[in-house]
């Protein structure tokens, strides 16, 4: 079992994939790996989640994730531990991880512990970087471009207003509101007819 523990900026571009990659080229980003992520988000059926806020469901959601990173297969359960502001702004999180051999195994194992699926979202991700620092652009299946930027210790990107400043320079066209966007939360909002935040 693996547990990440880090922050992170997800930010909404708000121009084309061409535009976006002009920009990022222009300021001298390279293209690195790709990677698809297709998440299954289960939860208990005892919830009664007509009274419940979107992010209280997610906080009770178990991720079965499949991975495609370069021609592996990743199969793994991730459970993740948000600690949001009441302005929206992740002040921590943390992803608990543990690899599983088969998704198809894992999902009757949560369906027979009174779990059911709520949502699927599938992305294709491409990292880009310059020098050490790397963002990846996260391409949702019918949905947004978003840009998750993780912050790494002992670096000059090491706190979220580190971030901040260094994609304040790089002038990519985003909605410079919101550095903190919910994927999870704005998708499941879609399928409840919740009003996206």
């Amino acid at each position: 079992m693996a547990i990440k523990d880090e922050n992170e900026v997800t930010i909404k571009v708000t121009c084309s994939q061409d535009e976006l990659l002009n920009c990022l080229i222009k300021n001298g980003f390279k293209e690195g790996r790709k990677f698809s992520l297709d998440d299954y988000y289960f939860i208990p059926k005892k919830l009664d989640i007509k009274n419940m806020s979107t992010r209280e469901i997610l906080s009770k959601s178990i991720i079965i994730r499949y991975i495609v990173d370069n021609g592996d297969i990743v199969q793994k359960i991730t459970f993740k531990i948000k600690d949001i502001a009441d302005n929206g702004d992740i002040i921590s999180q943390k992803a608990i991880n543990c690899d599983v051999l088969n998704i198809e195994d894992a999902k009757k194992l949560f369906k027979a512990l009174g779990y059911y699926e709520i949502m699927n979202i599938k992305e294709n991700d491409v990292i880009y970087y310059k020098n050490k620092f790397e963002l990846a652009l996260k391409y949702i299946e019918n949905s947004d471009i978003l840009i998750e930027i993780e912050t790494e210790s002992n670096t000059e990107w090491d706190t979220i207003e580190k971030i901040k400043n260094i994609i304040s320079k790089i002038n990519i066209p985003i909605e410079k509101d919101n550095y903190f966007i919910k994927k999870a939360e704005n998708e499941l909002n879609k399928i409840l007819g919740r009003k996206i935040n």
